[in-house]
């Protein structure tokens, strides 16, 4: 592949062999940073494929070779494809990620039908998400500082463990299900309100944000803020704040500058709409 980054220039004999064009996202042409060529690619293993860019119109796609029938998927997939978006992310540079897995023909498809057929919604939505980024906030219990809460505010669930303690498997069936079920609905009120402080103290200081259920059992939620630059010190120091206050009870995990991955589509959506209203004469 000959790619349009002026640092990342050539073939080598393995490009010569890719069959396909893996994309990993859209960025403003002045934005295309040569950075991304030093990385590993999706698929990469010892095909030499490297990270560039296809450019049409002022925009430019991150795109790499891949040979058509390496198959996708493995955990370093995943790395080399969030790599890449977010060191692009890292510069600074507005980013539009695509959704893992995207592969085209070749080049030509990349320019032809990806950014010559959206190109004005790319452009906007670029303009749109320009001086933000996308930081993430996991919030995990500690186990046993929220059973401990459990049982001091709801003695009626002491009650029932005491009253069962004793008692053989068969006997206390019903009643442990019952224990068990009254100690999920106190951690999910717990959730709840706990989530709604985290966002009441966050969510003023960013544009945009996401709420949703955590993969772990004792996950609190992951949430998503767009952040603008000049928020950026004000928003990281309120969530070193709110760790200072949750320590020994509630873990907070702060993931960031990422691409946008959470805000893509409301700032494609946002853009198209702008689009549509300036064809009609709207303001």
């Amino acid at each position: 592949m000959i790619f349009g980054n002026p640092g990342i220039t050539g073939r080598t004999a393995e490009e010569d062999a890719m069959e396909a064009c893996y994309v990993y996202g859209v960025v403003s042409e002045p934005d295309a940073d040569a950075v991304v060529g030093e990385l590993p690619a999706v698929g990469d293993g010892d095909s030499g494929a490297r990270v560039g860019y296809v450019r049409h119109g002022g925009i430019a796609a991150a795109v790499s070779g891949l040979r058509g029938d390496r198959p996708l998927g493995t955990p370093a997939d995943l790395r080399a494809h969030s790599r890449v978006l977010d060191t692009l992310a890292a510069t600074g540079a507005p980013v539009l990620p695509f959704r893992f897995g995207t592969v085209l023909d070749d080049e030509r498809a990349v320019a032809e039908e990806v950014l010559a057929g959206a190109h004005d919604a790319f452009a906007a939505a670029l303009d749109r998400l320009r001086g933000r980024a996308q930081f993430t906030l996991r919030a995990s219990y500690e186990r046993d500082a929220v059973l401990r809460e459990v049982l001091t505010e709801h003695p009626d669930i002491v009650e029932l463990r005491d009253r069962t303690a004793g008692l053989p498997d068969e006997a206390a069936r019903y009643e442990r299900v019952r224990l068990g079920e009254l100690v999920a609905e106190a951690v999910a009120a717990k959730r709840e309100a706990d989530t709604a402080e985290l966002d009441r103290r966050l969510a003023p200081l960013a544009d945009a944000r996401t709420l949703s259920e955590p993969a772990e059992e004792d996950g609190v939620t992951d949430a998503s803020f767009l952040v603008a630059e000049d928020r950026r010190d004000a928003f990281e120091r309120a969530a070193e704040e709110l760790a200072r206050r949750w320590s020994g009870r509630i873990r907070l995990r702060l993931l960031g500058p990422l691409a946008p991955y959470d805000f893509v589509a409301d700032a494609m959506a946002g853009a198209e709409t702008a689009a549509a209203a300036g064809a009609k004469g709207e303001t």
